[in-house]
């Protein structure tokens, strides 16, 4: 079995891979105080009790894939496979690490892991020319060639983002529920506001994607957009480019990167 963890900004996602097949997932709360050795028993606390794994920490994990957006949690995750998995093969996605993906950026060490990742699994399930819509902390938006090249994104406010800014900044409004209204007009305060982040976003996501499409191919019908993270379900239903949902996204290229690099530990 294959553990691959995607720590974001906000959440972090562990996906188990049975070959192919992610057969279990949990998300939980990024915290960067957090130590190796907590890290270790609240792993330990979700796939304790999982059938095809056994009762100790790494029965059964035959490899493990990590890529972070936060430093320090990387720093403590390396600790966590040195200590508790230490007969383990670990890839840990950073400069260095075989993606198979040419990276076409004035700057590539700029460029968040998991946005090279997501391109990873993009070009691999559909090819290019192929834009990936991530609905995390930020929105962001990454562009891979016909020729299977990471060249360049958009980097928006995410949802959450957005709704505590109102929440913080404005004096008669309050933190809400994201939820799509029952309709584009608002009755109440409430929803008006949930049609402004629903409606607003999926207004953003097919501006960019409908420019960055121009510039990326000769004819934009031939890119295809794929929408991923936490939040993309709130804003399926009312884009009108997106042409794939893969909430696993980030987890299928970690599998894919561990796959490509496991025969040069």
């Amino acid at each position: 079995m294959l553990l691959t963890i995607d720590v974001g900004n906000t959440h972090t996602v562990l996906g188990l891979f049975d070959g192919e097949d992610i057969v279990e997932h949990w998300r939980i709360s990024t915290d960067a105080r957090r130590t190796a050795d907590e890290l270790a028993v609240l792993m330990q606390g979700l796939m304790g009790m999982h059938p095809l794994l056994g009762d100790e920490l790494g029965d059964g994990i035959d490899g493990i894939a990590i890529c972070a957006t936060v430093p320090s949690v990387l720093h403590e995750l390396r600790e966590v496979t040195r200590r508790y998995y230490g007969d383990v093969p670990a890839v840990l996605v950073e400069p260095g690490v075989k993606t198979g993906v040419p990276i076409l950026f004035d700057n590539p060490k700029e460029v968040g892991a998991d946005r090279i990742i997501n391109a990873v699994a993009a070009n691999e399930l559909y090819g290019g020319p192929a834009i990936v819509v991530d609905f995390g902390t930020a929105t962001t938006f990454d562009a891979v060639s016909a020729r299977g090249e990471y060249v360049g994104g958009v980097i928006a406010p995410g949802i959450e983002i957005s709704v505590e800014a109102l929440g913080v900044k404005a004096a008669q409004l309050r933190k809400i529920e994201v939820a799509r209204p029952r309709s584009v007009i608002g009755k109440n305060t409430v929803e008006a506001m949930q049609a402004g982040i629903v409606y607003g976003f999926a207004g953003q996501v097919d501006g960019v994607v409908t420019r960055m499409a121009r510039e990326l191919a000769d004819d934009p019908d031939d890119v295809t957009v794929i929408a991923t993270g936490g939040l993309a379900p709130m804003v399926l239903g009312e884009s009108s480019v997106i042409d794939e949902h893969e909430p696993w996204l980030t987890l299928i290229g970690l599998r894919l990167v561990y796959e490509r690099n496991v025969s040069r530990l």
